[in-house]
């Protein structure tokens, strides 16, 4: 995933439909008392909000919580980051539990896995808490949370991918697929329509040999780039939609010198792109190891969950799925699964990289 300025030029937030604590299906026993004992509707009360990303490791998400912090004194709240060592299925459980008894009012959580927090995160809101993903939602059990804070619309990402490999290896040869973690919601997503989308008679030339799993780890992301580089000899492409498998294999590949314009290209040599921050990947773009990649803005992310998440919480708005709210900047039309879109993709490469600084 994926690791982020408020980055405005990336676009304008995406009026997107959203849901809250109270409606659908959702726990609501203390949701009108914050946990100060004062009025979740009282706007004099100091909230107290917490991210939660998937790991402490992950760079990507810094500028979500960057996004969260710089709101924190115009909408009158406390801010932590607290997340988990690794981004294993259940490792994110613990954490949620202890910032329950901890009375906090806010969590905004980048999920590891769609189903395996549903039972704590009921807790939470049964609690009073507004829980809100950013990044990865809890895709097919959408009613344990108020609302999703998605970075794009993901349903474009997967085919906005295969487009920039189509273009970089000429529609032409084999390409891996580099992800995460199995049970990321968000990459299953992407592969999934990657892999419908080579039907399109235009990727015919194009193949798909195999998928790995980084784990969103650097050294288990290099060592599976590594084994593709060795497994696959005709290889004309790597595609890693996250950002530590990105830059993991952006290392491998310069190493290797078969990027197209290394010491050991053949055949055009091997072509790199996914998702990631400019700052992380600068220093490949500038050395041709990678020709363009894609993200959005995370820290728009956190801002607009900062927002969504103490509005709803003070009663200033209702996250009702499929309804409108008062947003930071207009309207924002919330859709049937209480999911809304913080930008839409923007393609990094040497033309504007230096432009960009997260």
């Amino acid at each position: 995933m994926i690791r982020i300025t408020s980055l405005l030029v990336l676009s304008t937030l995406v009026m997107v439909s959203c849901t809250s604590g109270g409606s659908n299906n959702e726990p609501t026993t203390s949701a009108n008392t914050a946990s100060n004992g004062k009025p979740s509707g009282d706007a004099g009360a100091r909230l107290k909000v917490v991210f939660i990303p998937k790991d402490t490791a992950n760079p990507y998400f810094k500028p979500v919580g960057m996004g969260i912090d710089e709101a924190k004194d115009s909408m009158n709240f406390d801010y932590k980051e607290q997340g988990p060592a690794t981004a294993d299925p259940t490792s994110q459980i613990s954490v949620i539990k202890d910032q329950i008894q901890q009375k906090v009012d806010v969590i905004i959580i980048a999920a590891n896995a769609p189903n395996t927090l549903n039972e704590v995160l009921d807790d939470a809101r049964k609690q009073g808490i507004i829980v809100l993903t950013v990044d990865a939602d809890l895709t097919g059990n959408e009613s344990h949370r108020d609302a999703g804070i998605l970075p794009t619309d993901f349903a474009k990402v997967g085919q906005s991918q295969l487009e920039i490999m189509a273009k970089q290896m000429n529609y032409e040869g084999e390409f891996a697929i580099l992800s995460a973690t199995t049970s990321a919601s968000n990459q299953n997503t992407w592969i999934a329509t990657i892999k419908d989308g080579l039907k399109d008679p235009k990727y015919s030339k194009m193949k798909l040999v195999d998928t790995v799993y980084g784990n969103d780890e650097p050294q288990k992301s290099s060592t599976e780039m590594e084994g593709l580089l060795s497994k696959y000899p005709n290889l004309k492409g790597v595609l890693s939609p996250t950002s530590v498998g990105l830059a993991a294999a952006a290392q491998v590949l310069q190493n290797s010198g078969l990027y197209p314009t290394g010491t050991k290209a053949k055949n055009g040599g091997i072509h790199l792109t996914g998702l990631s921050t400019p700052n992380q990947l600068k220093k490949y773009v500038t050395k041709g190891v990678i020709e363009g990649f894609q993200l959005w803005s995370p820290k728009d992310m956190g801002t607009l969950a900062a927002y969504l998440g103490t509005s709803a919480k003070r009663k200033k708005i209702d996250l009702k799925f499929g309804t409108e709210v008062d947003g930071p900047k207009g309207k924002l039309k919330l859709d049937d699964k209480g999911v809304v879109y913080a930008g839409d993709l923007l393609t990094f490469d040497k033309t504007n990289i230096d432009k960009f600084d997260f």
